[in-house]
């Protein structure tokens, strides 16, 4: 599998190997996306190329809400404060990202933001903060609210803080 420098996920989708109506195929596929970002990543001090280049990003691991395995996701990401701030968008899609669901199992995480790791606890907030974070979020990165735009659901706000 390429570099993330050489691969985005719209390159993932258009390829021959992608069916979209084969889910475990297109999960194998980004399961093998956010390995070479995560390799990337620890490998440039916390920074990605290609289409992720200038992006805030880190590196959130949770535990598993069925397995209780480690899992390790790439997150764009914006500072409110002190907090740490994640959407769990999947791109618009209808369902939640499987990550956001081990969050609510387990909300103590590990962070990986440049060169530095961290354990944290994550949160969802009431309404009118997640409306007022998602907000700025977009403000930052407008490709959000075009995810929303995508999905009926309301695409949750996570907070992240140092423990």
């Amino acid at each position: 599998m390429s570099s993330s420098n050489d691969l985005n996920d719209r390159d993932v989708i258009a390829s021959s190997s992608y069916d979209p109506n084969n889910r475990n195929a297109f999960k194998k596929l980004v399961n093998e996306l956010n390995a070479s970002i995560i390799e990337e990543f620890r490998s440039n001090d916390g920074k990605v190329g290609g289409p992720f280049a200038g992006q805030n990003m880190l590196l959130l691991e949770t535990i598993g809400a069925k397995s209780h395995q480690p899992r390790i996701n790439p997150l764009d990401y914006m500072k409110d404060g002190d907090a740490i701030v994640v959407i769990a968008s999947k791109r618009g899609s209808h369902t939640n990202p499987d990550w956001y669901h081990n969050i609510l199992a387990h909300p103590e995480v590990w962070l990986e933001v440049g060169t530095e790791r961290f354990k944290a606890h994550a949160t969802i907030p009431e309404r009118q903060e997640r409306d007022r974070l998602f907000d700025n979020f977009v403000k930052q990165a407008p490709v959000f609210g075009e995810h929303q735009k995508n999905t009926s659901r309301i695409l949750p706000v996570i907070v992240l803080k140092r423990v």
